[in-house]
């Protein structure tokens, strides 16, 4: 972090809360750390107090470059596309 006396918002805060429960699922903490760390990052008040949190921890990648998320994204709109084509030759054929 550039500037680690600057103050966090709530929206810093939830983010690294959401971090943590990604970490918890991947297995690199126990429910006990997960729980001893969301409380340091609730009370964090600046961004340098949250970077404390997860500074022992594998940096994710950043959001919009995911793979999972850009494949899981181009099924949705297939699936989509697939509903409109077949409900328009529903309504042809009536």
């Amino acid at each position: 972090m550039n500037f680690p006396e600057l103050r966090a918002s709530d929206d810093d805060r939830e983010e690294v809360v959401s971090a943590l429960q990604r970490h918890t699922a991947a297995g690199r903490l126990s429910l006990d750390e997960y729980t001893e760390r969301v409380d340091r990052a609730l009370a964090a008040r600046t961004h340098g107090e949250l970077a404390a949190v997860v500074d022992d921890l594998p940096a994710e990648p950043t959001s919009g470059g995911s793979t999972e998320t850009h494949q899981l994204a181009v099924a949705f709109l297939i699936a989509i596309v697939a509903l409109v084509v077949v409900g328009g030759l529903v309504l042809l054929l009536r």
